[in-house]
């Protein structure tokens, strides 16, 4: 079991932001910004690419609602999306907001207080129109 499944199955606290029955989203705890996010299926499947179609849209489709909340809470000029897929053996989709081209940089992440944590879930939460 991943740690994502771990985190869907709620053995793991998050900062939950939407779900609905296949997929799964929360705050990244090691965010390169602040928002940034972490869009999952609930299905444990490695590599996003093994995904079948019909699910890679409605994937692609419930991350692109999480963005557009991301957008109306975190000021920026988009929300970047990034599948790297190295380090959990989970496919994931990553929804950074970003300034400049620079922002998707994993080498520069930060930590956020607990409770700044919780108010940008709350406010992003919020703002996803399921």
């Amino acid at each position: 079991m991943t740690i994502f499944s771990r985190i869907i199955a709620g053995e793991i606290p998050c900062y939950k932001i939407a779900e609905n029955d296949e997929f799964f989203a929360f705050l990244d705890i090691n965010p390169i910004a602040k928002g940034h996010t972490l869009v999952v299926p609930k299905e444990e499947v490695d590599y996003i690419f093994a995904i079948d179609d019909a699910k890679l849209g409605r994937f692609m489709a419930f991350a692109k609602k999480v963005a557009l909340a991301i957008e109306k809470v975190i000021p920026c000029k988009k929300v970047g999306v990034a599948v790297v897929g190295i380090e959990v053996p989970h496919a994931h989709i990553h929804l950074a907001p970003l300034n400049n081209v620079g922002d998707m940089s994993f080498e520069h992440k930060m930590t956020l207080p607990k409770e700044e944590m919780e108010d940008i879930a709350a406010k992003i939460r919020a703002n996803v129109a399921l």
